[in-house]
């Protein structure tokens, strides 16, 4: 009896805890098709499985309770879902694999004008999204781009924090920066537009390094930078984003999309940048970070039409008012001589539109205009300005065989004047162009590119590109590419430096300055590496060179007072090699690294010397982990950067002719835990680096900035005397790096979908 009633017990437990299990079962699937020997692990116990030559996968007997559900295979993202079990069920969960291959294979149009999947583009493009900006929250686009390999953000004002984009050591006006494909920022605005293009804007930002002129014409002599906007049809209902740092500074990205009838989608975005703190941790009695306030406002429409033919317009408007200099500035005090400061007042608007036209035939109407104003004031010395640039391009694209045509015409207007003395007269010049491009697909491996442009400048005269690129596919996981060809630049001195404007020193154009042009050549090699755990590596190498004839180079040596400018005689030269390599973990770690070697020098009378403001070396990354138990994102970003040789005013000039070895680094912590919610925070110059180290001043003679206690001898040199006894004049062309130290920062993100 006494067995009968143990048996009857244990027969109890058993079926009890047999109610207390469920099965998990179901089809894993990737690329429309179903995955063989792809690993199913339920996280936090031993119980793993593969799936059979269906796709089909079972996990039996599995306890109730919260699990997540991991699948790994090899040229697929790794998958994990959260599952619940709280009764006996046979729970039917199916998953579908990304590829892995989207992190290398996004939908690029910068390398070839249409759009094409990275990898099958015979010229190389890389592609940063949101997701990667937001690992480093910034204001604007110009901040944004330091954590990019081989680009880097330039400032070339120590007082108004004015600046430029370099691309592989090569000065700001040899990046051609667009607005959805559009040339519409350039010259004034790649002064003082950059730090006005909102990071709520931007999809995704394409750059190509090299030649581009043969598309895209002036200005793309070393590479391009494509700013996508997002697109309204895919946008949230409504995004907010808002962050302040320790420093006071405050920026607000609003973001909210309407759906106007059926047949038309609208989104209006607003940014607010403001900063008013008067800092001078550095103790010369003038401002360390440029004072702003901005407000940015961009509206974006898309229209349904037949046949899905594109129709898209949009348009921004900026206005920014900032100063900088001596902390006891006042606006009463702008443009005197009283108390020195640099006051700018920047308006600036923008349209940009792509109408497909009615036929058969692909054709495309792209256009875009933009008007400049400018009214600024550096101590005594006031620079006024007004540019209008107009731009209309027609695009033919066709497929005939194993040939893939474009073809197109463009014609661009701009109109620019200023009241200083580098400017007699209005200019007013066109730009009309027209260029043919040609894919030609000789087997399944490998491609072949060939382009040319003919433009003729109302000035210049005419200026032919043609453009040469060859892509092997060796393998799935290994491509080669091949870029030549040349550019040309037309001039617009302003955008040549900077500093020609800033009240210390005067403008010498030595001759008639002549348009730049160059021979450009880059070699590509990209290898992923997919391991059976989900491992996934991606490596791509690029080795390029650069020669430039009739490069413009400025001379601040010769005369501490002067800036002079001319045509070198000789040739300039930009080469080296640059390597990124993307490393993504099953665990939620991801590694984005990057470095870049150059070697850039200006050849004259057979001396060869380095410019300024141009490192050997650049690196970054971007170090990412996921903690998904506690919806924790860790993100560590930074750049590393070589010395630079820096203008000195004269041999007693006490700061140093080279910059240091110096590195930004930052950290962030961001939770998701919340529906459509985000906080973000962190620090940011975590080593606390400013360009004052090893350095008793960064500006010179702030105590006289209108130089008015400065002697000169008989041939108009500065004099040594008491009160200068390094013999130098006001000057703010020493700058390099940000001036900001280490700083906290905190943020809220949120998306209605």
């Amino acid at each position: 009896m006494k067995n009968s009633i143990f048996i009857l017990i244990l027969f109890s437990l058993h079926y009890s805890f047999a109610q207390e299990s469920a099965s998990i079962s179901g089809f894993v699937s990737g690329k429309g098709k179903k995955i063989q020997a792809a690993n199913v692990h339920l996280l936090g116990t031993n119980q793993k499985t593969v799936t059979d030559s269906l796709g089909y996968y079972s996990l039996e007997n599995v306890d109730f309770g919260d699990y997540k559900i991991q699948v790994i295979w090899t040229g697929f993202k790794p998958l994990t879902v959260r599952i619940s079990i709280d009764k006996e069920q046979n729970i039917n969960q199916d998953f579908e694999l990304e590829d892995n291959q989207n992190q290398l294979n996004e939908v690029v149009v910068s390398g070839t004008l249409k759009a094409v999947k990275r990898l099958e583009s015979a010229v190389p493009v890389e592609v940063y999204s949101t997701v990667f900006f937001k690992k480093n929250p910034t204001a604007s686009i110009y901040e944004a781009l330091q954590n990019i390999n081989g680009v880097r953000p330039q400032l070339n004002c120590g007082v108004c924090n004015t600046g430029d984009i370099h691309i592989n050591g090569l000065e700001g006006p040899y990046t051609l920066i667009l607005i959805d494909g559009m040339p519409i920022v350039s010259s004034l605005s790649t002064v003082y537009g950059l730090s006005g293009i909102p990071n709520s804007l931007v999809e995704r930002i394409e750059i190509v390094k090299g030649p581009a002129s043969s598309l895209y014409g002036s200005e793309a002599v070393g590479g391009l930078i494509n700013i996508i906007t997002k697109n309204p049809t895919n946008a949230p209902v409504f995004s907010a984003d808002y962050f302040t740092t320790s420093y006071f500074e405050s920026n607000l990205d609003l973001g909210m999309k309407f759906n106007v009838g059926k047949k038309a989608t609208s989104l209006l975005g607003i940014n607010y940048f403001n900063y008013d703190q008067v800092i001078d941790k550095d103790k010369d009695n003038f401002t360390d970070v440029t004072l702003s306030e901005r407000i940015s406002v961009f509206n974006k429409w898309n229209f349904k039409r037949n046949d899905n033919r594109l129709f898209t317009i949009a348009a921004r408007g900026m206005y920014e008012d900032r100063w900088g200099g001596d902390v006891r500035w006042e606006k009463k005090y702008r443009g005197g001589d009283e108390i020195y400061g640099e006051s700018i007042y920047t308006k600036r608007g923008e349209l940009i539109g792509s109408y497909q036209l009615p036929f058969e035939e692909k054709l495309m109407l792209s256009f875009s205009g933009n008007v400049h104003y400018q009214d600024s004031r550096y101590g005594t010395t006031s620079y006024i300005a007004n540019q209008k640039i107009g731009f209309l391009q027609l695009t033919w694209d066709k497929k005939i065989g194993r040939n893939d045509l474009l073809a197109g015409i463009a014609n661009r207007y701009s109109y620019y004047d200023d009241n200083t003395t580098a400017t007699k007269e209005a200019e007013s010049t066109w730009l009309p162009g027209i260029f043919v491009q040609d894919e030609i697909t000789l087997s399944a491996k490998s491609q072949i590119l060939l382009g040319a442009r003919y433009d003729y400048n109302s000035i210049h005269g005419s200026i032919f590109t043609p453009r040469f690129a060859y892509r092997y596919k060796a393998s799935e996981n290994s491509i080669f590419r091949f870029n030549a060809g040349t550019g040309f630049r037309v001039v617009n001195l302003f955008t040549e430096d900077h500093a020609a404007l800033t009240g210390s020193r005067d403008v010498v154009i030595a001759n008639d300055l002549k348009p730049e042009q160059s021979i450009n050549a880059n070699l590509n090699y990209i290898q992923k590496i997919n391991f059976t755990n989900g491992t996934f590596i991606g490596i791509e190498t690029t080795a390029f060179y650069t020669r430039f004839s009739n490069k413009i180079i400025s001379d601040y040596i010769t005369d501490p007072n002067k800036i002079i400018y001319d045509n070198i005689n000789g040739y300039a030269i930009s080469q080296g090699i640059s390597t990124n390599v993307d490393v993504n973990f099953p665990t939620g770690l991801k590694l984005i690294l990057g470095a870049t070697v150059l070697d850039n020098k200006n050849v004259e009378n057979g001396i060869s010397e380095r410019p300024y403001l141009t490192e050997n070396f650049t690196g970054t990354w971007s170090i990412s982990y996921k903690i998904e138990s506690l919806n924790l994102l860790l993100d560590y970003t930074g750049n590393v950067y070589s010395p630079m040789n820096l203008p000195l005013l004269s041999e007693f000039d006490p700061r140093s002719s080279n910059s240091p070895w110096y590195s930004i680094q930052n950290i962030q912590f961001t939770y998701s835990g919340w529906k459509n919610f985000e906080f973000y925070g962190g620090i940011k110059n975590l080593l606390n680096f400013t360009p004052k180290q090893n350095n008793p001043f960064l500006i010179s003679r702030t105590t006289d900035p209108f130089d008015k206690n400065v002697q000169y001898d008989d041939a108009g040199k500065v004099m040594v005397t008491a009160d200068n006894p390094y013999g130098l004049t006001f000057d703010t062309t020493y700058v390099y790096g940000q001036n900001q130290t280490i700083r906290g920062f905190f943020g809220l993100r949120y998306t209605l979908r």
